[in-house]
């Protein structure tokens, strides 16, 4: 057995107090597995599952996508800050849910709900303030690393809205009447151009959000064209 340590702290500072700080966090934020993607419910997409997607399996999925395009493409970031942002990034929902753009919510008033939700969920946490910060580092999307796990978050969406159309799980677009999202202007403009299916909309709505990267742009390509189904 080897005898490196983990830890360089002294046995006196390993206090109850910190230990349950930090369990109050854990506990919290793993409620994420528990609650899910919004988008896919009764009112939005409506995914013809007995299972739909959790928050807590979205997050995963923006981690493993952004292992895997940093793994093939040279990426001017730092991969281990992006996945704390990543892991972090949807922390606020444990308190508020996913709130989807449709939900009659300006963007500010989701803005302000989300930055106090967060502040809750990581109060007990001596880092609080450094995670806090990496949070709004990935709303304001202004650093390499925030932009990256902005568009890992935005494509992983689409990969999913693709996987449930290639497994049969997405209801065709006559098949839409409870669908909040097939009331604005824009998804019916989508619809009168040509969409043949919910994916199409989905590849629609978001292929300009990826105009000024490559890896990204052409990756949306290629899920579009090919079966997610593996």
């Amino acid at each position: 057995m080897g005898n490196n340590k983990i830890e360089k702290v002294i046995p006196e500072e390993v206090t109850e107090e910190k230990i349950s700080n930090a369990m109050h966090f854990y506990l919290l934020a793993t409620k994420l597995k528990n609650k899910i993607r919004s988008g896919w419910d009764a009112t939005h997409w409506n995914v013809k599952s007995e299972r739909i997607e959790s928050i807590a399996e979205h997050v995963y999925g923006t981690c493993i996508l952004a292992i895997a395009l940093e793994s093939e493409f040279d990426m001017d970031i730092n991969l281990e800050k992006v996945l704390k942002m990543l892991t972090i990034h949807e922390i606020g929902e444990v308190l508020i849910g996913d709130i989807t753009p449709f939900d009659n919510i300006t963007i500010d008033e989701k803005a302000n709900m989300e930055h106090e939700a967060m502040q809750k969920v990581l109060e007990t946490l001596f880092k609080r303030e450094e995670l806090y910060d990496l949070l709004l580092e990935f709303d304001s999307r202004e650093t390499n690393e925030a932009q990256f796990a902005y568009l890992c978050d935005k494509l992983e969406a689409d990969i999913q809205a693709k996987i449930y159309q290639d497994s049969g799980c997405q209801r065709s677009l006559d098949d839409q009447g409870s669908n909040i999202v097939f009331n604005t202007p824009l998804v019916k403009g989508m619809i009168a151009n040509g969409a043949k299916d919910a994916f199409d909309i989905w590849y629609e709505w978001d292929k300009s959000k990826f105009t000024d990267s490559p890896v990204f742009s052409k990756t949306l390509s290629f899920v579009k064209k090919n079966n997610m189904n593996i």
